[in-house]
């Protein structure tokens, strides 16, 4: 990777506002850069150019690769809330952040309203949407053009897409949670979360990294007296491009918890380097508070539950700057060579400064401790 620069600009030409609004997954593979935004349905590709910056996008819209619920209802939120990307074994990988919504009241737009109807907006929760997706999609090189491309299935059949089976409102996933085990119980640490707003420390996934068949989620919240949690999921095929969990959980879960102890802070991505994995972490709601990425000795090779302590994570922390209200790190991807390894961090809420022109952003590169 020939960049020459340590805060590479990312110039889009499709969905502008939105991806220079905000990005919330990003995924280095080869030259390319992979992006997605949380309010839209597709993941788009730029490619490095000129040694600073990445162009030259191509939008891919799930819905064509995917079966997405609330795709094409009128009335239905139908963003995917991309919180995650990886890839692993010839595919992309993606997930979206299973978690519900609550109304917002907003101090610049709302301020003016009658407070019995903002009272009331902030009783109003919702789960529409495509939320509750977890998926592979194909990643190959076009013969003609030599590009990088998602699609249904490769040519020889060898990879197709598939997801878990999700709705509106839930998915394997979090039928699994509600299940009860081999002692007659739902997942007493959280079930109780499931209800609530990600906004409000309820369940809301925010970090994606794949080892073979495993699967790991990073959750921002909930934070259970500080303790962050990652899950870790063993998929297979289903047939008829479907995903499947397999029972690797104590008593008979379809997955396995880590808690780890950050400091408070939620996981906000994470990344696989060899058997560590690398975790971007931040506050787990609503406020402004430190941005660091903790590197997991081992943590994709775990073979049970565990309880990561904070002398056991390697070296010291790595601080990402923050601003008030703006510059939110939300997606970290390996940058690695010679003899060090650095990540590039993309951002929701960019700040003026971060912008370049109209169609453009800048994301930043750190070294790795």
């Amino acid at each position: 990777m020939n960049l020459k620069t340590t805060t590479p600009v990312l110039e889009f030409s499709e969905h502008v506002e939105e991806l220079t609004g905000g990005l919330s997954a990003v995924l280095l593979a080869g030259e390319d850069l992979w992006v997605a935004c949380d309010e839209l349905t597709s993941v788009e590709r730029l490619t490095l150019s000129g040694g600073d910056r990445f162009a030259g996008q191509r939008s891919f819209e799930l819905a064509d690769l995917l079966d997405l619920p609330a795709f094409g209802k009128e009335k239905v939120d139908q963003e995917i809330d991309i919180e995650g990307l990886a890839s692993e074994g010839g595919y992309l990988w993606l997930v979206g952040s299973h978690s519900i919504k609550r109304k917002n009241v907003s101090v610049e737009k709302d301020r003016n309203d009658p407070d019995e109807k903002n009272i009331d907006k902030l009783r109003k929760t919702e789960a529409e949407g495509n939320r509750f997706l977890l998926a592979r999609v194909p990643l190959m090189r076009e013969d003609e053009t030599g590009e990088s491309v998602l699609t249904l299935a490769t040519p020889d059949g060898a990879l197709e897409a598939a997801q878990l089976p999700c709705t509106l409102t839930e998915n394997a996933l979090t039928r699994a949670i509600l299940e009860k085990d081999e002692d007659g119980k739902p997942d007493l640490h959280l079930s109780p979360w499931l209800g609530l707003p990600g906004k409000d420390n309820g369940l809301d996934i925010e970090g994606l990294a794949v080892a073979g068949e495993r699967v790991f989620l990073g959750l921002r919240g909930p934070v259970l007296r500080g303790w962050a949690v990652v899950l870790e999921l063993q998929v297979g095929d289903a047939g008829a491009s479907e995903l499947r969990l397999k029972k690797i959980g104590p008593k008979g879960r379809a997955y396995r918890r880590h808690f780890l102890n950050l400091g408070g802070l939620g996981v906000r991505d994470l990344c696989r380097d060899g058997d560590d994995l690398l975790v971007l972490a931040g506050p787990p709601m609503t406020h402004d508070g430190p941005v660091q990425v903790f590197r997991w000795p081992g943590g994709a090779a775990q073979d049970k539950e565990t309880v990561v302590w904070p002398d056991e994570f390697k070296g010291p922390a790595l601080t990402i700057p923050h601003g008030a209200g703006v510059d939110r790190a939300e997606g970290i991807t390996l940058l690695a060579g010679g003899n060090s390894s650095s990540l590039l961090v993309v951002y929701d809420a960019p700040s003026e400064n971060r912008k370049v022109g109209d169609a453009a952003v800048r994301a930043d590169i750190f070294e790795l401790p």
